[in-house]
């Protein structure tokens, strides 16, 4: 089903009158006088009361988030099990149950969401919005088509060779006061949730979250399936020379089901002083690609002046553009894709965890040429991810 951007279809859950694509044969009939709740954010609390009509158990629905469009699904009730659900998004999406990822919906008991769990043992509110992740199969048949017909695969077109991103620099210099008024407007302007405060004599390492800690295109039943190798063991090292931000090019709400999921927003361990979402990037013009978004750090720096500065940062991003405005304080690592075939293998935050102990000593980070942060820990040979 193609939608436009913004678009919203609807579904019920069952029907017991003519065929629908999105009716469900084994659902029981809900009450005819069902009422559809505003999914708004404002709505939610306001309706959770709705769900006792006085011994009638009314119909609920939900808004699934995939791919730049809304899906509503109405007509749900509370012992519906999360494998029903999945099955009204595969009929809306053509997205198949089994490759599903749902961001938002947790299990009551603090465990992960099964199949078999009904919605009542999760977080589920009638009208809640849940963001679903997850291929079509006609698009993954494309992919596989194209390896099997031994055409190349495609790189991200911006991890540009080294002398052509340094000559690409040098041609926006002429508009670099336009972007540190961009800058200056972020400074001013951007809200910051701070979940917990700098700490003196901290360093700070800014990460991007897709294919840098988690592998966003696979598919799987628990987001820790899809985590980095490493990640809670390279996020506690590197906090005790660190202060810890996410900076993601994804909207907030995406960042903050990701982190619960992967369960770093609640770790022990280590803390996270604040998430930045693409709301703090900027565009930029490069002579050789036209507009790009990038991440500014200054914006951090701007905002933290004293704690934070181009002498004590250093960023991990998988794509090379993002650090764009400030390369002597980015490391671009190696993407994580495909984490069933390499999470045996994947030692990459392992081998980051040296190099950062190895550099918190040192004065200025943006002194270092962070291309060759391996040969600086002596670490073996970096082979390229198996695709």
């Amino acid at each position: 089903m193609a939608l436009k951007d913004g678009e919203t279809t609807t579904a019920t859950a069952s029907s017991s009158t003519a065929p629908n694509p999105t009716t469900s044969r084994r659902a029981t009939p809900p009450p005819s006088s069902s009422k559809l709740i505003d999914p708004s954010p404002n709505g939610d609390a306001d309706n959770e009361g709705d769900l006792d009509t006085g011994g009638q158990e009314s119909s609920l629905s939900i808004v699934i988030k995939h791919g730049g469009s809304e899906f509503r699904i109405e007509n749900l009730m509370q012992d519906h099990t999360i494998q029903y659900l999945k099955d009204q998004i595969e009929e809306l999406t053509n997205v198949k149950s089994i490759r599903q990822k749902l961001f938002g919906l947790k299990a009551s008991n603090g465990k992960p969401i099964t199949d078999d769990l009904m919605l009542e043992e999760t977080n589920f509110i009638d009208g809640m919005k849940v963001m679903m992740m997850g291929s079509q199969e006609k698009a993954i048949q494309d992919i596989e088509q194209a390896s099997k017909s031994g055409l190349p695969q495609l790189e991200d077109d911006f991890d540009l060779m080294d002398d052509d991103f340094e000559m690409d620099l040098d041609a926006r210099i002429p508009r670099e006061p336009e972007y540190k008024a961009k800058i200056a407007r972020r400074v001013k302007h951007l809200k910051i949730k701070m979940f917990n405060e700098p700490r003196p004599n901290k360093k700070l390492l800014v990460l991007d979250i897709d294919y840098t800690l988690f592998d966003h295109r696979s598919t799987a039943q628990t987001a820790s399936e899809l985590m980095r190798p490493y990640l809670h063991e390279f996020l506690t090292s590197a906090y005790q020379d660190y202060d810890i931000v996410i900076w993601s090019a994804s909207g907030m709400r995406y960042i903050e089901a990701k982190m619960d999921e992967l369960r770093v927003s609640s770790n022990p361990n280590y803390k996270i002083v604040f998430y930045l979402d693409s709301a703090a990037m900027i565009s930029v013009y490069s002579k050789k690609y036209g507009l790009l978004n990038v991440k500014p750090l200054a914006v951090i720096w701007g905002r933290f002046p004293g704690q934070y500065t181009p002498k004590n940062t250093i960023m991990f991003d998988d794509t090379r553009r993002n650090f764009l405005m400030n390369p002597q304080n980015g490391l671009k690592i190696k993407a994580f894709r495909d984490a069933f075939k390499n999470r045996e293998t994947d030692r990459e935050l392992l081998h980051l965890s040296k190099y950062l102990s190895k550099i918190a000593e040192m004065d200025d980070l943006s002194s270092l040429d962070h291309r060759y942060w391996s040969r600086a820990i002596d670490a073996p040979k970096r082979h390229k991810t198996s695709r």
